[in-house]
């Protein structure tokens, strides 16, 4: 049921760094569909979509960030 809510919640992520740097998900039921993810599913959840993540210590947020890297491609 959680891996349902994913794409509204990637959705929402990509929205919202379209027009910020960042990005914080801290609402509970975004947060739990984020937590339920391993953390190299969420990593490379990040990668795939030109995103850097960071998990706080103590659950209460994930943090993305738009990650220029990966963005990059040599010529």
């Amino acid at each position: 049921m959680i891996h349902e809510q994913l794409p509204a919640v990637i959705t929402k992520i990509a929205r919202m760094l379209a027009v910020k740097p960042e990005y914080f998900v801290t609402h509970p039921s975004e947060l739990k569909v984020v937590q339920a993810l391993s953390d190299s599913e969420l990593r490379d959840l990040a990668q795939e979509h030109g995103w850097r993540v960071v998990r706080r210590l103590g659950g209460r947020q994930v943090e993305f960030y738009n990650d220029a890297g990966a963005a990059y491609r040599p010529l």
